[in-house]
């Protein structure tokens, strides 16, 4: 079954989720102040509105609160953006995710009842930084302000090597929940399994221990 969803703000951040979304085949409304924005996306959202989300009874036409999903993408206008996430859980919409210029704006969004703040310029910004920082590390996606999920290219020093040699769980306090090996993905590597070059280790744990591991590798 098709989830439904709704975009509000159709800058460069939420532009990217309807199409995203609408490739995938899911229902999006896509909603924006400005008419030429919307006239855009007419042929590749589902349905494209021009509307006020500030203003309940406009949530209330749009049968707002029957789609499964509804992501507050507004840019730089921080008062609409708080009053449309407000009207949004007013009118009982389920799950709203709305998106944070900075730490502030995140703290007011979720005490108004926002399921998931995200911080996308923030977000890409540290990927990109850690990315850059480490010959290693392929990607990093932030679980909290201390834990993360990162991809982390095995070198020399930890192929031939199994799991259980490595006693990475007790050394560091992480975890290898997966390894990409060409095209296969090994899901919840058995202790056992051989560490090969290149392997791409998906490892979760605290920034802290992740980074200890990091360094211990190119030592």
């Amino acid at each position: 079954m098709k989830k439904e969803f709704v975009v509000i703000g159709l800058g460069r951040f939420g532009s990217s989720i309807c199409r995203e979304l609408s490739e995938q085949g899911m229902e999006v409304m896509a909603i924006d102040m400005d008419e030429d924005r919307v006239n855009e996306f007419a042929s590749i959202a589902s349905h494209a509105v021009v509307a006020d989300t500030t203003d309940e009874s406009v949530l209330k036409s749009l049968g707002i609160r029957n789609f499964d999903h509804v992501i507050v993408a507004i840019g730089d206008d921080i008062q609409s953006s708080i009053l449309t996430t407000l009207m949004l859980k007013e009118v009982g919409v389920k799950k709203v995710t709305a998106k944070a210029q900075n730490d502030y704006h995140e703290k007011v969004l979720l005490k108004i009842g926002a399921d998931q703040v995200v911080h996308p310029e923030r977000d890409m910004g540290r990927r990109i930084a850690n990315n850059i920082v480490s010959n290693n590390v392929l990607d990093y996606l932030e679980l909290s302000d201390e834990h993360s999920i990162v991809e982390i290219v095995a070198n020399e020093s930890l192929a031939g090597n199994t799991i259980i040699d490595l006693d990475i769980r007790a050394r560091y306090g992480i975890n290898i929940v997966a390894i990409k090996r060409g095209k296969e993905i090994i899901v919840s590597p058995q202790a056992d399994e051989l560490i090969m070059v290149n392997d791409i280790l998906i490892v979760i744990g605290a920034d802290k221990d992740i980074d200890r591991f990091e360094k211990k590798m190119n030592d």
